[in-house]
């Protein structure tokens, strides 16, 4: 007799930042936790402090999203593991500063590869066992989705492909029971602006929230069903006014504030 598999959370880029926050979060919601990143070590760490709070410990699962086989290997490490997920949450994901003829090719590459391909086999791969128990996808974007970014234009392509792809499979997925939600955070002090070559000044402080914000944020917009969660009443008044102003205001405006944080 086949035992039952064990429903999980899994979270990538959980080592740090909103991946982190957003693996109290849900552990804090009585949600057992697969936590996905490359460094060892600091999901060791988290891991250690969700436990401290006298909840399950969770797995942890060393990967790089970089690779071509990782969505295979993680699916097959669950499977070990008598495992699936109940709720995906793709938020493995950086930026590079600067503009894309100056940037390193390969590093671009690779960020196409976490951000959005990595993304989409771990969307996708695991419908069957969301559709069974009901769950849903929780797919980090950004604000930078609604807008070109001249001076991170990788980066902004990437976070555009995330919220179109997510609100599409929200409609897809419905009827299967499937919940899908963008979550779109403005600026957030973390790891992320460091990795990116960004200055401290980066971040505007009107938008900016902080990680356990937008974690709490994006966890009610998924079990509400939100097909979009922008987190912060800035930001959803920047992105409504993102949707009117004329597209060419746009590349000068956001070329300019991205000089000026170098």
């Amino acid at each position: 007799m086949t035992q039952e598999k064990r429903p999980v959370t899994l979270i990538t880029g959980a080592s740090a930042g909103i991946g982190a926050a957003l693996a109290h979060e849900f552990a804090a919601h009585g949600h057992e936790l697969v936590l996905v990143a490359r460094r060892e070590q600091a999901l060791d760490a988290l891991a250690d402090a969700i436990a401290g709070k006298g909840v399950a410990r969770p797995t942890v699962l060393p990967a790089d999203l970089r690779r071509d086989d990782a969505a295979q290997a993680i699916a097959a490490a669950l499977e070990r593991r008598g495992v699936e997920p109940d709720v995906v949450v793709n938020n493995a994901g950086f930026g590079l500063f600067g503009t894309a003829d100056t940037l390193d090719r390969a590093e671009q590459l690779a960020m196409i590869d976490v951000n959005v391909r990595a993304l989409t086999e771990l969307s996708l791969g695991f419908v069957d066992s969301l559709e069974r128990r009901r769950g849903g996808i929780l797919n980090v974007a950004s604000i930078a989705a609604f807008m070109p970014g001249p001076g991170m234009a990788v980066y902004y392509a990437s976070k555009a492909y995330v919220l179109s792809f997510s609100e599409a499979l929200h409609r897809e997925l419905k009827p299967k029971g499937v919940r899908v939600t963008a979550l779109c955070p403005g600026p957030v002090p973390t790891e992320f602006q460091a990795r990116a070559g960004m200055g401290d000044d980066a971040l505007p402080g009107f938008l900016t929230r902080s990680a356990e914000q937008v974690a709490s944020d994006g966890y009610c917009g998924l079990m509400q069903g939100r097909r979009v969660v922008v987190p912060g009443a800035a930001n959803r008044a920047v992105t409504m006014a993102l949707r009117l102003a004329p597209r060419g205001l746009l590349l000068d405006l956001i070329a300019r504030q991205q000089r000026g944080p170098r």
